[in-house]
């Protein structure tokens, strides 16, 4: 019979255990998570049925667990306690495998990373990672990610327990909650005590557990979706990872991965995670994988998988004029982000261009940019490109989108380029891309006061005017030159 019990580890942190069937030893999976061990629980039986210890802990401060919490901060001392407590126990054959998501998998990867070798993990599967705060919190120009931020603080942040839905009941009861300045006031808006919101901002440590990855020792299994906030992190983990192998798998999902499918997801891109981490972490253990970087991507809107080195080459893609080459970027009536529905009256909000419908389907995969030449008539401006699909039916999805902010002195026109982020996606013929450049995201992203104040802090708004030049724009999308071979997800991570 698998076992479940409350194990003593770091400081006494809530951890439950399930032991597989037989004496034993056993390899193990640690999972440690701020969104409570009971949710982990199946999971937990999953792998002990397949012959892992499985052991589930709250982190400090969360739960059952004693402490103070302090997302982000105890992290590598707690997991390195628990994984000496493991190496232990009698029935451990000294390897474990660090296993989480979300936050979960930063916990896994600073254990990884940022510990002495006793603690370290012999492999780490982490998905859809958020790498620390600063990564969470901001895009790489610096751009604050409000909606996602303020969801995920009011949900779990300096409070012992979860309330998955109290961001959503508070817009319920205020649907402007968000755009109440100053940021900093959204704490007391939720009617909350939020000491680390403030701070959350102060962050500017990006890129440092991508840094580390490349000296790590150990195997990786990366696992990301196409429409999930931290894409581009998992990526960047992949890429940098120096261990003897990293997989990638990439599928057209969100942050729920198989969960929460996105555009173009069909029934080849429905894959057992479970059962594939089973197999992966049993290759990773007895040093079955071969080295060097290997994995899978989905192409959105085929329904079949690519090897995840597979890129397109970037071709220009001809754009016409619509409107608003001069448009006005209010802040008090930002373009928002939950709305891909453009407005025909009134002054324009945005510059508005599109292509000619695709005389035949093409295939995307790789990064997408925007390069232009434009003006704002304040100093700071955020510039944000949304690249959007016209189907042949009528119906518009949304592509890719990046956000860059520019300080520049008001009315000289520069010359720059807006990262969208990596695609993977069959366009079919007859479908149009539409481009919109705007001077804000909102509530996806805060707003550009354009003060010069910092967005999170700022008490008062201004407009900010825009001209674009559209004969400089050029859309750069990275299209396959033929019809790519299909690959089996599955090998391409288990190779």
């Amino acid at each position: 019979m698998t076992s479940l019990r409350t194990a003593p580890a770091a400081e006494d942190l809530a951890t439950a255990l399930r032991l597989p069937e037989g004496a034993g030893p056993f390899p193990a999976v640690l999972i440690r998570t701020p969104y409570h061990r009971a949710r982990h629980l199946a999971e937990a039986r999953g792998w002990a049925r397949r012959g892992f210890a499985a052991v589930v802990q709250d982190v400090r401060g969360r739960f059952a667990s004693p402490g103070e919490w302090r997302p982000y901060e105890n992290e590598a001392a707690d997991g390195a306690v628990t994984a000496r407590w493991i190496r232990r126990q009698p029935w451990s054959d000294g390897r474990f495998v660090a296993v989480g998501a979300s936050y979960a998998a930063h916990c896994a990867l600073t254990l990884a990373l940022d510990t002495d070798r006793d603690a370290r993990p012999d492999a780490v599967i982490a998905a859809v990672p958020a790498l620390g705060a600063t990564e969470t919190a901001r895009e790489p120009s610096g751009v604050e990610r409000l909606l996602s931020r303020a969801g995920w603080w009011a949900a779990h942040g300096d409070r012992r327990d979860s309330d998955d839905s109290a961001l959503d009941k508070a817009l319920a009861a205020d649907p402007g909650l968000l755009a109440h300045l100053p940021l900093t006031g959204l704490p007391e808006r939720l009617g909350r005590s939020l000491p680390s919101w403030a701070a959350l901002w102060r962050h500017d440590d990006r890129g440092r557990l991508t840094a580390r990855a490349a000296q790590a020792g150990m195997p990786l299994l990366a696992v990301g979706g196409h429409h999930d906030h931290f894409t581009e992190d998992t990526l960047a983990l992949w890429h940098t990872w120096g261990g003897p192998s990293a997989r990638l798998l990439l599928g057209p999902w969100g942050h729920g991965l198989v969960a929460a499918p996105g555009p173009g997801a069909g029934p080849a891109h429905r894959v057992g995670l479970g059962e594939l981490y089973v197999r992966w972490a049993r290759r990773a253990l007895t040093g079955d994988l071969a080295p060097g970087r290997h994995g899978a991507a989905a192409l959105g809107g085929a329904d079949l998988w690519l090897p995840a080195a597979v890129e397109g080459e970037p071709r220009t893609q001809r754009l016409r004029l619509l409107r608003g080459a001069v448009f006005t970027a209010d802040p008090e009536r930002p373009v928002r982000s939950d709305d891909l529905a453009v407005p025909t009256g009134g002054p324009p909000d945005r510059c508005l261009l599109a292509t000619a419908p695709l005389p035949r389907p093409l295939d995307a995969v790789g990064p997408v940019r925007v390069r232009l030449r434009a003006t704002a008539d304040t100093p700071s401006a955020d510039w944000a490109a949304r690249l959007v699909a016209l189907t042949p039916e009528g119906t518009a999805e949304r592509l890719a989108l990046g956000v860059l902010r520019r300080e520049e002195p008001a009315g000289r026109e520069a010359e720059f380029t807006v990262e969208l982020g990596r695609i993977a996606r069959r366009l079919r013929a007859g479908t149009r891309l539409r481009l919109e450049i705007a001077g804000h995201h909102f509530p996806a992203h805060a707003r550009n006061p354009h003060t010069g104040d910092d967005p999170v802090t700022a008490d008062r708004l201004l407009a900010s005017g825009r001209e674009v030049d559209p004969e400089s724009v050029t859309l750069t999308l990275p299209v396959l030159p033929s019809r790519p071979a299909p690959t089996d997800p599955a090998k391409e991570i288990l190779r």
